[in-house]
C-alpha cells in the first residue's frame, strides 16, 4: 500500500507542471477576452448595426455576470467540486464563444457575452483554488501564482493587438472562435492532471444575494444607458433605475439574514478594505470606460484601422508595466496613502491630456502624450490598491478578499462604461446639429474622459482617509501576494 501510495503522489507531483501550463493558458484566454473586444467595437457595430449605448452592452455584460457571479460560483467550487466547477465554466466559456463568434443580432452577442462572463466566473476562481492545492509549499505556490501573474499580464497587454490583426486581417468574428481550440484542450487534458477537491466542510450558496445582487447591477447598467439614449424622461429608463434601488434593498435585507451571505458585512466594515475598495470602485469605473471610448474614438474619428489602434495601445501597456514596477519603491518610500494619491493623480493627468485629442492629432504629438501618463499612473496604482484591498486579510478569508477586490473591479468598470458613453452620447447628440459627425464625437469623447479624470481625482481625495502608518500594508507590497483571479484590463 505504501509503495502505490508514493508512486500515486509522484505521478500527481509529476503532473503538476503540465496542470499549470494548461490551467495558464485558459487564464490567458480568460484574460484576452476582458480586452480582446475592445479593438472589435467598431467592426461589430457596423456589420450587427449597434448604436453607441447599445455597442456599451458588448462590454458590460461580460463585466455584469463576471462582477456579479464571482463570489457565488467561488463558493460553489468549494461545495461541488473545485475540477468540475472549473471544468463546467471552461465549457461554457467555449460555447458562449461560438454564440458570440456566430451572432447574427445584436442581442445573441450580447447574451453570448453574458455567458461568457458566467463561465469566466466560474472557471477564475476554481483554477486559483486548484492551483493552491497544487503548489502546497509557499515558496513553489509564489512562484507559480508568478507565473500566473505574467501570463494574465500578457494576455492583457497583447490581446489588443491580437484582436487588431484579427479583425483588420480576417474578421471580428474570430476573437472569438480562437478560444475554441483552447477550451476544448483544457476540458479534455485537465481531468488527467488534476484530483477533484472539496471543502472539508458543507458551505451553503447564497443564491438569492446572488441572483439579487446581479439584477440590481443589470438595472442600474440598463437605466444609465438608456439616459443616455432618451433622456432623464425616459420611463424605461426611470423604471430601470427603481428596479435597481429595490433590488438593492432586497439585497442588503436578504445578506443581513443569511446564514453565509456572500460577503460578510463585518469583512467590508473593515475601514482600510472598505476605503481601497471604494477607491478601487473609481479608479475602475474611469479606466474601462476610457479603454472603451479611446478604441472607438481612434479607429471612428482620427481613422485608425484595426491592427493600427491594437499597436496605437502599446505604449499605454508599457506604460502600465513601468508604473508597476515603480510602484513598490513608491509606496515603501513615501507610504500607501501618498503613493495612492499621487498615482491617481497621475492618472488624472493623462486623462486631461487625452481628452484634448481632436481629428487631424498626429499619434506622437496627440495620443502617445497622453497615453503614457495615463498608463503610468495606473500601473503606479494597480499593484498598491490590490495590497491596501488585502489588508487585515488572514488565510481564512483571503480568497473573500481577493474575490471582492475582483468584483469591485468588474462593477466598477460596468458602472463606469455605462455612465461616462451615455454622457458621450448625450452630449455628441446636441452637438451634431451644430456641427459635423467627427466634431459631436470629440466632444462627447473630450467630456467623457474629463469625468473619467474627476472621477480619479475623487478617487485620490477618497484614498486620504486611509489610516496612516499601517506598516504592514506597506509592506505587502514585497511579500509575494497572490493576484486578483481575473486580469485587470485597465
Amino acid at each position: 500500500m505504501t509503495s502505490v501510495s508514493t508512486a500515486a503522489t509522484t505521478d500527481a507531483v509529476g503532473r503538476r507542471g503540465p496542470a499549470l501550463v494548461v490551467l495558464c493558458f485558459v487564464q490567458f484566454m480568460l484574460v484576452l477576452d476582458d480586452n480582446v473586444v475592445s479593438v472589435a467595437l467598431p467592426s461589430v457595430r457596423d456589420d450587427l448595426g449597434f448604436g453607441t449605448t447599445g455597442l456599451a452592452w458588448v462590454v458590460n455584460a461580460y463585466f455584469l455576470a463576471f462582477g456579479g457571479l464571482l463570489l457565488l460560483f467561488g463558493r460553489m467550487a468549494d461545495l461541488l467540486g473545485r475540477r468540475r466547477v472549473f471544468l463546467t465554466g471552461v465549457a461554457l466559456f467555449g460555447a458562449a464563444s461560438l454564440v458570440c463568434g456566430l451572432a447574427q443580432e445584436p442581442w445573441q452577442l450580447v447574451a453570448g457575452r453574458f455567458a461568457q462572463g458566467a463561465g469566466a466566473a466560474m472557471a477564475g476562481p476554481a483554477a486559483l483554488a486548484l492551483i493552491s492545492l497544487l503548489f502546497p509549499g509557499a515558496e513553489e505556490r509564489a512562484r507559480a501564482f508568478g507565473v500566473w501573474g505574467g501570463i494574465a499580464a500578457l494576455g492583457g497587454t497583447t490581446g489588443l493587438v491580437i484582436s487588431g490583426a484579427l479583425t483588420g486581417l480576417a474578421s471580428w468574428r474570430w476573437i472569438f472562435l480562437i478560444n475554441l481550440p483552447v477550451a476544448a484542450a483544457a476540458v479534455v487534458l485537465l481531468p488527467r492532471m488534476v484530483p477533484e477537491s472539496r471543502a472539508g466542510r458543507t458551505v451553503r450558496l447564497d443564491v438569492p444575494g446572488a441572483v439579487l445582487g446581479t439584477g440590481a447591477l443589470v438595472s442600474l447598467v440598463h437605466g444609465l444607458l438608456r439616459t443616455g439614449e432618451s433622456g432623464w424622461r425616459d420611463p424605461a429608463a426611470v423604471g430601470s433605475l427603481i428596479s435597481a434601488v429595490l433590488l438593492a434593498a432586497a439585497f442588503i435585507a436578504v445578506e443581513t439574514r443569511s446564514a453565509e451571505p456572500l460577503v460578510p458585512l463585518p469583512f467590508l466594515s473593515f475601514r482600510f478594505r472598505a476605503v481601497a475598495n471604494g477607491a478601487t470602485l473609481l479608479f475602475s469605473a474611469a479606466m474601462y470606460a476610457v479603454a472603451f471610448l479611446l478604441m472607438v474614438h481612434l479607429q471612428t474619428v482620427l481613422g485608425y484601422r484595426p491592427l493600427t489602434a491594437g499597436l496605437a495601445y502599446l505604449p499605454y501597456g508599457a506604460g502600465v508595466l513601468a508604473g508597476m514596477r515603480l510602484s513598490s519603491r513608491a509606496v515603501s518610500g513615501l507610504g500607501m496613502r501618498p503613493a495612492l494619491v499621487i498615482s491617481f493623480l497621475i492618472g488624472a493627468a493623462g486623462l486631461l491630456l487625452l481628452s484634448g485629442v481632436a481629428p487631424g492629432d498626429g499619434y506622437a504629438s496627440g495620443v502617445l502624450p497622453g497615453m503614457l501618463v495615463t498608463g503610468l499612473g495606473c500601473g503606479l496604482a494597480l499593484p498598491a490598491l490590490t495590497v491596501a484591498a488585502l489588508t487585515g486579510t488572514t488565510e481564512e478569508n483571503a480568497g473573500l478578499g481577493s474575490a471582492v477586490l475582483s468584483s469591485v473591479q468588474q462593477v466598477g468598470g460596468a458602472i463606469g462604461v455605462a455612465v461616462l458613453v451615455a454622457l458621450a452620447t448625450r452630449r455628441g447628440d446636441a452637438t451634431v446639429a451644430q456641427s459635423g459627425s467627427p466634431h459631436a464625437a470629440t466632444e462627447g469623447f473630450s467630456l467623457a474622459l474629463i469625468v473619467a479624470a474627476v472621477l480619479l481625482a475623487l478617487g485620490a481625495v477618497l484614498v486620504t482617509a486611509l489610516p496612516g502608518g499601517n506598516h504592514r500594508s506597506e509592506d505587502a507590497l514585497g511579500a509575494g501576494e497572490a493576484p486578483a483571479e481575473h486580469g485587470n484590463s485597465a
